[in-house]
């Protein structure tokens, strides 16, 4: 089962139309810093930090909890935020491509987040 804070970020991230929302289960590698990754990009610097704030503030107002340590604000490329359990990573469409997180950790299993007619999506 998928932890309320996963959730309730990739709801948060799609809330602001963001593309490509997945988690990473990092728990059975054991060598990560966290249990999860969060990813998702977007199509423009305003966007992306629209979904970290969006990611905040929902944080904050469902579970009451802040992230440890954020990072990318300044210029919006990628912004990290570390809520310790997960680590979320918004990605400019262009940095995700080129860094490609996702194939960083491919041992990981994935579930992927959709924003449907009918409401939020899990895969």
């Amino acid at each position: 089962m998928i932890k309320k804070e996963i959730k309730v970020i990739a709801d948060a991230m799609l809330e602001k139309k963001a593309q490509d929302v997945l988690s990473l289960d990092l728990r059975p590698i054991g060598t990560a810093i966290s249990d999860y990754f969060v990813v998702c990009n977007a199509s423009s610097t305003t966007q992306v930090r629209a979904i970290a704030d969006n990611v905040e503030d929902r944080m904050i107002e469902i579970l009451k909890m802040k992230p440890a340590r954020k990072q990318g604000t300044e210029n919006g490329f990628w912004v990290i935020l570390d809520y310790g359990v997960a680590v979320v990573h918004i990605f400019l469409t262009e940095y995700r491509n080129f860094y490609r997180l996702e194939d960083l950790w491919a041992d990981a299993k994935r579930k992927e987040f959709k924003d449907t007619e009918d409401g939020k999506e899990e895969k």
